[in-house]
């Protein structure tokens, strides 16, 4: 009897652990879509591993973003000021623009602008897995070029038991989010379907700056011995009512922090408001489809490779005052009549494309990688004039007057290999090349004025680069590491950058160089860790922020023949007790580019020498202890971000005219500021009830209301006087000279996360 008793139990733990090997492999083959693009411990370089816990502890509505505002380096904006909305991500004060950013190895930047618009990836952070930021020009990956971070994400895994999970949170300015969430489990041991449901909403912190945002992602796969095969599909519905013109200094101290001149109809005889316009939206809807499939070959081998397709379909209304009719192709005779109208700006766009992946691991001291991609754009932009208020003729239904498309492709190849030739040292060589092809056709939507003849696109462009990163990783003991690395990159003009040099009648755009040093030490115990990174960024023709924006809100970056980021990043963590976390880290930067030159009001040219890069704070400091004892978790963050110039010119302030028409000086920076937020929260479970955990709790943001603009921009004059070269306004006040982008005073956020 005991001799079958033992029998049963050992085939029950054979069996138990059979299972366990199962589902690891299946946990270990959907990540195999990441590894060609991520960073390890062995490679030679900076970056940051965010995981899904870490992620779900601060999910309660913000956007990605303001989800990775505590990692180094990192500095955010929000258009709406909540973090809700239209946000965008800087790097080393490096623009969106520059940051690569994939899901599943599989390009997200648009190819236009090369900029991922997170407005239309609502709540995609309740289905990630993991994210990783690499600092500076990061691996080698599929997509736009990276000049000053990766940010790497990986979907979550199709679990291998069913479940139901329900995220709920709302607060101040009517901020809201609900999620559900749910998984089938393995079906028949080979299948499986996993998905999400979200609506998130908010008023906004300034006046108007309304979001709504529905989105899903479902998942569904086949799981083999060696094999997976998924189809992941999600989907982003937006609707945010505009808050991108920000607001003067004046603006602000008539009307308050608050205001928000988007959709402005009329003004009473004091200049008051007294109307807007209540479909003055910003409307998209973007559906991505990948198919991934993974293969282990063998022991040493796993093949990865996908096909992808995202469509886009939207556009924005607008509430234009006193415009040219001309300008809509509205005055034919040019009378130069002007009228109040209403505009909407299409657009429509089909990406789509494949990426590839073999990767070789011997188990011992050699990993390589050969991988790459081909992806293919098509966009097409036409704008509508839908009401006159004053027509010189007959308007049309929805009538055009622009229409121009853009083509692109992008090819890239890469290898990697990490070969250890001694004990603990790694050499590291990661080849790339990737060839970029450009096309634009067609009547744009502005006018040369010179002729009086709308601006036409016809350009066909096409760059070949080649990237190569070499590093070495030393492991000098268990606890200790340090790596150097040196990598060059190269990036293409974007669609913006060609349409805002043709619009100022520039010379075009060139791409850009980066060569990118980084020197590091990590020290890493059960109990304390710490590391320090030192870069050296040194550009040729980088596309530099100029504090300008387009006519839609969209900051312009235009080339400067020679800048430079140079600092040191700072990381440390100490968890002395169970129920106590103290995390730190910091940077401090030296951003410059090199004999700036402006263009005075008698139209000669000012070299202002050496100046320091625009949105580029010298200081970034974050602090976060996180207290966790019996389900009670208390997390105290804060943040610390000095001064930001919002030119390159070194001007801190500009000179105008006050209502008695004496000179005034106004500020042109982004003041530095220090906020802090604290998470308050308790986790318990009720088997009986079949709830398997619940979590509640409350956020509470900018706890001691700082005041503090998070976003701007500026474009004043410049002249001279007494032989100085110096910034003024065009007139009195200060409201066409720069704005800026208030963030919300102290806030607050409840939540409840229930899984079953």
């Amino acid at each position: 009897m005991r001799k079958i008793f033992f029998m049963v139990l050992a085939a029950t733990a054979m069996s138990v652990q059979a299972q366990q090997e199962d589902t690891l492999k299946t946990y270990l083959l959907q990540d195999v879509q990441v590894v060609s693009t991520r960073a390890s411990k062995k490679t030679p370089m900076a970056f940051s591993d965010v995981t899904q816990q870490q992620l779900k502890a601060v999910n309660f509505g913000q956007d990605v973003p303001y989800l990775l505002s505590l990692t180094p380096s990192v500095t955010m904006t929000s258009d709406a000021g909540n973090g809700i909305g239209y946000t965008s991500l800087r790097v080393r004060g490096t623009d969106p623009s520059r940051i690569n950013i994939t899901a599943n190895g599989i390009p997200l930047n648009d190819a236009e602008s090369s900029t991922v618009f997170w407005v239309n990836m609502g709540d995609f952070a309740s289905s990630v897995k993991s994210m990783q930021i690499q600092r500076g020009v990061g691996t080698s990956t599929n997509g736009a070029g990276a000049f000053g971070a990766t940010l790497n994400m990986l979907t979550e895994n199709i679990g291998t038991t069913p479940f139901v999970g329900i995220d709920m949170s709302g607060g101040s300015y009517y901020s809201h989010k609900e999620t559900v969430r749910f998984g089938t489990g393995m079906i028949n041991g080979h299948w499986g379907i996993q998905g999400r449901l979200s609506n998130i909403g908010s008023k906004g912190y300034l006046d108007r700056a309304s979001t709504k945002l529905n989105s899903y992602l479902l998942q569904a796969g086949y799981f083999g011995e060696n094999t997976v095969v998924k189809l992941v599909t999600w989907n982003g519905i937006e609707e945010t009512y505009h808050a991108w013109n920000y607001t003067s200094k004046y603006e602000q101290s008539r009307f308050g922090r608050r205001y928000n001149s988007c959709g402005l109809i009329s003004k009473d005889a004091n200049g008051n408001p007294t109307a807007y316009y209540k479909d003055q939206t910003d409307n998209y809807h973007q559906q991505n489809y990948q198919l991934i499939w993974n293969q282990r070959l063998n022991n040493v081998l796993n093949l990865n490779a996908a096909l992808h397709y995202t469509r886009g379909d939207g556009y924005y209304e607008e509430y234009k005052r006193k415009r040219t009719l001309f300008e809509y192709d509205l005055d034919p005779e040019m009378t130069w009549a002007s009228s109040d109208l209403v505009r909407k700006k299409k657009m429509a766009n089909d990406f789509y494309g494949a990426v590839a992946s073999i990767q070789y691991d011997n188990k011992s001291n050699l990993q390589a990688v050969l991988g790459g991609g081909w992806n293919k754009y098509k966009g097409d932009h036409y704008g509508l004039v839908t009401w006159v208020k004053n027509p010189v003729k007959a308007l049309m239904p929805d009538h055009k007057y622009y229409d121009d498309k853009t083509k692109k492709t992008d090819f890239n190849v890469y290898g990697k290999v990490t070969y250890e030739f001694l004990r603990g040292l790694n050499a590291y060589v990661d080849l790339q090349y990737r060839h970029v092809g450009l096309k634009m056709d067609g009547p744009t939507d502005e006018i040369d004025w010179n002729v009086n003849k709308r601006i036409v696109y016809g350009m066909k462009e096409s760059f070949d680069f080649f990237n190569p990163k070499v590093g070495l990783n030393y492991d000098i003991t268990p606890n200790h590491k340090v790596f150097v690395s040196y990598a060059i990159a190269h990036k293409e003009p974007t669609r913006n950058n060609f349409q805002n040099s043709l619009n100022a009648g520039l010379e075009m755009p060139k791409a850009e160089r980066l060569n990118d040093l980084e020197v590091g030490y990590k020290y890493q115990s059960k109990v304390f860790t710490a590391g320090a990174n030192l870069y050296w960024m040194d550009y040729k023709d980088q596309f530099v922020l100029t504090g300008e924006i387009d006519q839609i809100g969209e900051a312009i970056t235009r080339n400067m023949p020679k800048s430079y980021r140079l600092g040191i990043e700072l990381e440390a963590a100490v968890k002395p007790i169970d129920w106590f976390r103290w995390d730190v880290n910091a940077t401090w930067s030296k951003n410059r580019v090199k004999d700036i030159t402006v263009q005075l009001a008698d139209g000669s040219v000012a070299n202002l020498g050496n100046q320091p890069l625009a949105f580029s704070p010298e200081w970034i400091a974050n602090n976060i202890f996180t207290f966790n004892y019996k389900g009670m978790k208390a997390s105290i963050q804060s943040q610390y971000v000095s001064k930001q110039y919002l030119t390159n010119t070194g001007f801190e302030s500009y000179r105008t005219l006050d209502d008695n028409d004496k000179p005034v000086d106004v500020g042109m920076m982004l003041d530095g500021h220090f906020t802090t937020n604290i998470d308050l929260s308790y986790n318990f479970k009720l088997p009986k009830f079949g709830l398997k955990d619940a979590t509640i709790g409350v956020t509470l943001y900018n706890l001691f209301s700082a005041e503090y603009d998070n976003n701007g921009w500026a474009a004043p004059a410049y002249t001279k006087e007494n032989g100085n070269v110096v910034a003024t306004g065009y007139g009195t006040h200060d409201q066409y000279e720069a704005g800026f982008a208030p963030s919300a005073p102290f806030n607050m956020m409840a939540h409840l996360s229930v899984n079953f």
